[in-house]
């Protein structure tokens, strides 16, 4: 999963040296924390949150474990 995130938001960015993805799993629920540089947060985020949503999209419709709940958090 990691790398499917990073590979989505590689291309939208002006530092992808500098995406880094962590995951936290827990009981009930898997979050994974997107950090890009300060720059690129508002590309990442982009006019009303769209490409964070489809972004998110993505990665939900992408989960293996139909048990546990992904959350993706963008820094």
């Amino acid at each position: 999963m990691k790398a499917l995130i990073e590979s989505i938001v590689r291309p939208l960015v002006d530092y992808p040296e500098d995406i880094h993805v962590t995951e936290n799993e827990e009981d009930t629920k898997i979050v994974y924390h997107l950090t890009v540089h300060t720059e690129d947060v508002g590309k990442i985020i982009g006019k009303n949150g769209r490409i964070a949503k489809a972004i998110r999209t993505v990665v939900y419709a992408a989960k293996n474990d139909g048990n546990k709940r992904i959350y993706l958090d963008i820094m």
